[in-house]
């Protein structure tokens, strides 16, 4: 007897699951009964002729199988979300939704203007934001269009490189005021500096050798960029920061740029099958020249000023 292919809602709920924790919290998210996806757990199983998960009084264990399955059910996620997308509108049409992928801070301190204007200008097209400082697969279409700190390798993804994001030291001027300005790179370590919490591959291939910006000289340790700038704003210490941001804040001052200039290699992505779609590449033209603007506008040169 042939056993019938599982649905997709049964790998939704499965999914669901996994990213709760239990049933009950897998219920409220999906916004089932918990009988009824407690169901879908046993049909999928009873489908696939494994266990997923092993039962005890405590609640549900995933087995090494189910951590294995979450990823493709994740990519029928991805694929289902994106066919959402899709149908909303027609391909020619500048309406529908339109999915960014983008870093925290860039999400959270860049994009918001941007995405405002572009409204004003296509107010049909809804935006979903997604924030996250691990990269989107664009190529499974979690997102339909990327900003990434790095050029993609895919063949085929559409890249287009909008310049260099500097990043800098900065402090508040009543920081600086208490506590005096380093002179030199040297001095950082006599100050409150704030950094990461755990360094992340990405963040060591950027550090600069010799550079005494470590865990361990740290005073406020945050794996939140946007705490961290919180806290630079905040007169907390001193920290690193994109320069476009800062210079919004005039009570924030640029420190050691001399012996201290990190750039990021900026790049707006998407995927070549959405050039046909009107929606997403009249986003990601705007995109492009909103970063291009944005990235022009950071590194102009601007008079100094002493605490």
């Amino acid at each position: 007897m042939t056993k019938t292919e599982p649905g997709w809602e049964l790998y939704r709920s499965f999914l669901a699951v996994m990213r709760e924790g239990s049933l009950s919290g897998a219920a409220r998210a999906l916004g089932m009964t918990q009988p009824s996806l407690g169901r879908h757990i046993r049909e999928l199983e009873e489908s696939l002729g494994v266990p997923l998960f092993a039962r005890s009084p405590q609640g549900l264990s995933p087995t090494d199988l189910a951590h294995e399955l979450a990823a493709h059910a994740q990519a029928m996620a991805s694929a289902s979300a994106a066919l959402r997308r899709a149908a909303t509108t027609r391909q020619d049409a500048i309406a529908g939704v339109v999915r960014i992928a983008a870093s925290v801070m860039v999400g959270a301190e860049v994009l918001p203007p941007i995405l405002a204007a572009f409204r004003q200008q296509h107010p049909g097209i809804v935006i979903e934001l997604s924030l996250s400082n691990q990269q989107e697969d664009l190529l499974r279409r979690d997102a339909d269009i990327a900003i990434r700190m790095a050029r993609p390798t895919q063949e085929a993804l559409v890249a287009r490189h909008v310049g260099k994001i500097a990043l800098g030291f900065f402090a508040h001027r009543q920081y600086l005021q208490a506590n005096g300005r380093p002179k030199t790179v040297a001095d950082l370590v006599s100050h409150a500096l704030i950094g990461f919490d755990k360094e992340t591959p990405f963040i060591r291939s950027m550090r600069p050798a010799g550079m005494p910006y470590a865990r361990e000289n740290f005073a406020l340790r945050t794996d939140n960029d946007l705490a961290a700038v919180a806290a630079i704003r905040a007169g907390y210490g001193i920290g690193i920061c994109q320069v476009g941001i800062a210079r919004r804040d005039p009570a924030l001052v640029q420190l050691l740029p001399d012996a201290f200039a990190l750039n990021m290699d900026t790049w707006v992505v998407m995927h070549e099958d959405l050039r046909r779609s009107v929606r997403v590449h009249t986003l990601y033209d705007h995109l492009c020249d909103a970063m291009i603007d944005y990235v022009k506008q950071a590194s102009a040169p601007r008079a100094r000023r002493k605490p």
